[in-house]
């Protein structure tokens, strides 16, 4: 066969070898799937860390300590004109003190009771290869930032920002997931999920921060569902992987 024949050949079979490999980056099923509602926190519960200028206010009963976070009986109007029967809409409420202007913060993360009885630090998995994060945050028009803090399957942790939350009342606020955070290798299982470490508000070091309230709600994500189906692809899976082998390893 002479060259020109061998060229035609390859240009032929180069858009059938391409989609075999990026099948996964063509086909997509998006899905939006609601992370965090804050509607049952005893079932997932948070707690809140504030920077080193948090107000402790001495008071008769003793110390009144800052931040304080509260799960409130409300919601944006924008999702429910009404709250779904039978069910309690709540929202993660901040209220913040800090004795001085400048960089504060407040970490806003997902806990769980540690063997002492106190709250710890967990992770919440995010399903599929997400494409973007977006949640309602109410402000009263204060000069502040939102950050969210992702960790990939290498253990690194990511920090996207939100943008300002310079706005009164509920808005929707979203981030897009860079192509540079890795959710997923060349090898099987190739879907490597990202998890939710926390957010972290800010404060800029020109607005006041001596009172302020600050509410979350629903945290939701828009992520590619889909995953190339092959022959054997449940051995991929580590929970399938695990069971199976505990099973074989039960009847020797």
């Amino acid at each position: 066969m002479n060259r020109l024949g061998r060229l035609l050949i390859c240009l032929l079979l180069f858009p059938f070898v391409v989609s075999l490999v990026f099948s996964d980056e063509v086909t997509t099923n998006l899905q939006s799937v609601v992370v965090e509602d804050f509607d049952n926190p005893d079932a997932s519960p948070w707690f809140i860390l504030g920077s080193k200028f948090s107000s402790v206010i001495k008071t008769n009963a003793g110390e009144d300590v800052y931040p304080k976070m509260a799960f409130v009986k409300t919601w944006p109007e924008a999702l429910y004109r009404r709250p779904p029967e039978g069910k309690e809409l709540k929202v993660l409420g901040i209220h913040g003190k800090f004795d001085r202007k400048g960089y504060n913060f407040i970490e806003i993360i997902p806990g769980q009771k540690g063997p002492d009885g106190k709250m710890v630090p967990r992770l919440i998995p995010l399903p599929g290869r997400v494409k973007n994060m977006d949640l309602w945050v109410w402000g009263s028009n204060l000069d502040y930032y939102l950050e969210v803090h992702l960790m990939d399957y290498r253990g690194i942790t990511h920090v996207l920002n939100f943008g300002d939350i310079k706005h009164t009342g509920w808005k929707n606020i979203w981030v897009n997931i860079p192509n540079y955070i890795p959710q997923a290798v060349s090898y099987a299982p190739r879907y490597k999920g990202l998890q939710l470490v926390k957010f972290v508000l800010w404060t800029k070091p020109h607005e006041r921060v001596d009172d302020f309230f600050v509410y979350l709600d629903q945290v939701k994500i828009f992520s590619d569902m889909f995953e190339t189906p092959f022959d054997g692809d449940a051995l991929a899976n580590p929970e399938q992987v695990q069971k199976l082998w505990s099973e074989a390893q039960g009847k020797r």
